[in-house]
């Protein structure tokens, strides 16, 4: 005979007996026994006599147990097992559960960045996470964390004195969040609600990448850039020029020989107010001669995008880094000149050709007359070899210098 709600709720264990088993229909029962009242499916699959738990009584009511039996019984009749697929769907849960933790998204984004990332980056990045961040935050959903939860954390690193990496690790956890915004995990970013909120960075110099590692992991990340095509180009040849920004989104057609390999930059448009030449490597002629049919027709190589008569914006650089997922306390457009100056003096050229090329001001009069083209055939070569370097920086090399041609 079939249960009801009055015989499932009246019933009881006798005291000489362990259990007993009330049945249903269709293989259900209710057993019962000194520590409560639990659903059980009884079937058979591949042969064998097996038994699915499908609820405790009365956080279950009949009906609803009723309701699971007949799903187990189509999954029956689709030869599923249904104390596997019940397996299948709670490992299933859990891990659905863990990658919308802020560890779980975060790990999957590091996972994901390993290819892009140098080891020792991930390391870094994977290390300041699991002491800084995960403590407190790796446990919570994703989408439950509010930007004062992500403050708190990062207060807790900045009360101890140590601003650059507060303001590292609020860089870090933004990134997680708008990977967890791509994904669909969450709909915005928090962090973009700390603006203002931590100690400013004191900083003397343009923040700048120097490590060759490092600036490798920065080409590769620019080269992913996914942004107008215009803006694509000037972010690729601004680490091989490294002209002042201005210098750059002024450029106009008419100044550059693309035979040639030459940028001639008049005078007015320098801040030293002499006209600057720039060599350009075979890798900068070729980004020219692809944006030539986008931009070509118009005055400015980098136009801007709401109106092509004038340049493009002199913060669309910086926005691009911001973008890729560099602060500004990490990279910045004029860091590039920095950067050049920085690893070109390692590898020993010499410092008048470097100078030069970056068109800083000679302190001799009659040596900076007609100095426009001083050192151009050395400065060729340097240009060449500095963007042959960088492209084996971004194909990932490990250890390598500009060894020829040095003045």
């Amino acid at each position: 005979m079939a249960l009801s709600d009055v015989k499932v709720k009246a019933a009881t264990l006798s005291a000489d007996k362990k259990q007993i088993k009330l049945s249903d229909s269709g293989g259900l029962y209710l057993l019962v026994n000194s520590s409560g009242k639990y659903w059980r499916l009884k079937y058979r699959f591949a042969g064998k006599e097996k038994a699915l738990s499908i609820g405790v009584y009365p956080q279950t009511s009949l009906k609803e147990a009723r309701n699971k039996r007949d799903a187990a019984r189509k999954l029956l009749e689709n030869n599923i097992d249904p104390s596997h697929n019940k397996q299948v769907e709670r490992r299933r849960a859990i891990a659905e559960s863990q990658s919308a933790t802020f560890e779980g998204v975060a790990r999957e984004l590091i996972e994901k960045k390993k290819g892009r990332w140098s080891s020792g980056y991930t390391k870094s990045t994977q290390s300041r996470l699991e002491r800084h961040v995960f403590p407190w935050l790796g446990s919570m959903g994703i989408a439950d964390i509010e930007a004062p939860d992500v403050l708190s954390v990062i207060q807790r690193v900045e009360k101890r004195g140590t601003i650059e990496m507060a303001h590292r690790l609020k860089m870090l956890c933004g990134q997680v969040f708008r990977y967890g915004v791509a994904t669909g995990r969450i709909k915005s970013d928090p962090c973009r609600d700390l603006k203002g909120a931590l100690t400013p960075l004191i900083t003397t110099h343009y923040a700048t990448i120097t490590e060759p590692n490092k600036v490798g992991e920065l080409l590769r990340a620019i080269e992913g850039f996914e942004g107008t095509f215009v803006v694509q180009c000037a972010l690729r040849i601004t680490p091989y020029v490294f002209l002042r920004p201005g210098e750059l989104r002024h450029g106009e057609w008419i100044e550059i020989d693309l035979e040639a390999a030459e940028w001639r930059i008049p005078a007015e448009k320098m801040k030293m107010k002499e006209m600057h030449i720039v060599p350009l490597s075979k890798q900068v002629v070729a980004i020219l001669r692809d944006l030539q049919p986008v931009t070509g027709a118009g005055k400015y190589v980098f136009p801007s995008i709401r109106n092509s008569s004038r340049p493009m914006s002199e913060n669309t650089v910086n926005a691009s880094l911001r973008r890729i997922g560099y602060d500004k306390s990490e990279m910045c457009a004029h860091g590039f000149r920095a950067m050049a100056s920085t690893l070109l003096h390692e590898h020993g050229w010499k410092s008048d050709i470097i100078e030069r090329q970056l068109a800083h001001k000679e302190g001799n009069a009659i040596k900076g007359a007609y100095n426009h083209a001083r050192h151009l055939p050395e400065r060729r070569k340097m240009m060449q070899d500095w963007a042959d370097y960088l492209d084996k920086l971004k194909a990932g090399a490990e250890v390598v210098s500009i060894t020829s041609g040095k003045g």
